[in-house]
C-alpha cells in the first residue's frame, strides 16, 4: 500500500510537503463533496424530516348511557318525539316527550380487556295514528389512547335516517371511527376534549339543539363519527307496536396520527443521510483510487514499513 512519507532532510521535505499539501487538499476536497452533498440531496428531496408518522391502536371505548332521541312523525300527527337521559331536556319536552324502553350490551370478543362493541336497541312505544318517518340519535362514549401519548375524550356517535315511507325498525350496524383534523401529541397527558358532548345540567333549549351540538362537536380537530353507510329501514309496523331501533356499534383498530419526538425525526433523517452517502461513499472511493494511481494528483509513493522499520529509519 502507498503511503505519503516525510523524511528528514529539509529540502526533501519541502519538496515533499509541498506534493503532499496538494494530496492533502485533494482529500480534504474529495472529503467535502463525499460528505456535504448527500445532506443536501435528502434535504432537497423532501421528507427530510419527520412531521408526521402513525401507529396502530384499538382505542378503550366505554358507552357512557348517555342518549338523545328526536323521532320525527308523519305530517298527520305534525310534530316529533323527543327523550333523553338528561332531566333537564326532558322537562323542556312537554308533550312532545315518550319515554322509550332502552337495553344496551358492550362486548368484548377477543378478552383483551377492551371493549369491542355495543349492542344497542331502543323501542318507542308509539299509538296506533303515530308514524315515524325518521330519527334523529345522539350516543356518547368516553374514548381513550394510551400507546404513545395519553389521550381522553368525550365523543359521540350521531345517527339520522329518514325515509318517505313510515318505518317500523332502524337497524344500524357500523363502526365508531375516529378522525382527525391535526396529529396527537408523542407523549403527555391529553384531555383538552374531556368534556361533555351535551351540557346535560344546562335548562335552556338552545343547548340541547342538535344543530348547536354538532357544530359544537365539529370544532374539534379531533372526533369520532358513525360510520354506517348502509342503515335498513323497516317498514309494516303492526298498530300497537313500538318503532324500534336495533344498532351495532364496533370499535375497530385506529390507524392513530401524530407528531414523532425529537429522536425519532433525528433517526429518520439519519437513515435517509445514509442510504444517499454509501452511493457517494463509493463513488468517490473510485475516483480516489483512480487520481492516486494514475497520479492525477502528484504524490510519492512509498512501501509500507512494520513499527520496528520506522523506529530503526528515526534512529539512524
Amino acid at each position: 500500500m502507498a503511503l505519503y512519507e516525510l523524511f528528514s532532510h529539509p529540502v526533501e521535505r519541502g519538496y515533499r510537503a509541498g506534493l503532499c499539501s496538494k494530496a492533502a487538499l485533494f482529500l480534504l476536497l474529495a472529503a467535502a463533496l463525499t460528505y456535504i452533498p448527500p445532506l443536501l440531496v435528502a434535504f432537497r428531496s423532501h421528507g427530510f424530516w419527520l412531521k408526521r408518522s402513525s401507529y396502530e391502536e384499538q382505542p378503550t371505548v366505554r358507552f357512557q348511557h348517555q342518549v338523545l332521541l328526536v323521532a320525527l312523525l308523519g305530517p298527520e300527527r305534525g310534530g316529533v318525539l323527543a327523550w333523553s337521559t338528561f332531566p333537564a331536556f326532558n322537562r323542556l319536552q312537554g308533550d312532545h316527550l315518550r319515554v322509550p324502553l332502552v337495553s344496551t350490551r358492550e362486548e368484548d370478543r377477543n378478552q383483551d380487556g377492551k371493549m369491542d362493541m355495543l349492542h344497542f336497541k331502543l323501542e318507542l312505544p308509539l299509538q296506533s295514528a303515530e308514524h315515524v318517518l325518521g330519527v334523529q340519535l345522539i350516543l356518547t362514549f368516553s374514548y381513550q389512547l394510551h400507546r404513545m401519548s395519553t389521550f381522553v375524550m368525550q365523543s359521540m356517535a350521531f345517527l339520522q335516517s329518514s325515509f318517505a315511507v313510515p318505518g317500523s325498525q332502524l337497524y344500524v350496524n357500523g363502526d365508531l371511527r375516529l378522525q382527525q383534523r391535526q396529529p396527537l401529541s408523542n407523549g403527555g397527558l391529553d384531555v383538552r376534549y374531556n368534556v361533555s358532548v351535551i351540557n346535560g345540567t344546562s335548562p335552556f333549549a338552545w343547548d340541547y339543539d342538535l344543530t348547536h351540538i354538532v357544530a359544537a362537536y365539529q370544532e374539534r380537530n379531533v372526533t369520532t363519527i358513525l360510520n354506517d353507510p348502509n342503515p335498513i329501514w323497516l317498514v309494516g309496523r303492526a298498530a300497537e307496536a313500538p318503532f324500534v331501533i336495533n344498532a351495532v356499534i364496533r370499535y375497530p383498530v385506529e390507524v392513530i396520527s401524530y407528531q414523532p419526538g425529537f429522536w425519532e425525526m433525528i433517526k429518520f433523517a439519519w437513515v435517509q443521510y445514509v442510504s444517499i452517502l454509501l452511493i457517494f461513499l463509493w463513488v468517490f472511493q473510485r475516483i480516489k483510487i483512480f487520481v492516486f494511481q494514475n497520479q492525477v494528483v502528484t504524490t510519492i509513493p512509498a512501501n509500507a514499513m512494520s513499527h520496528g522499520e520506522v523506529y530503526k529509519e528515526h534512529l539512524s
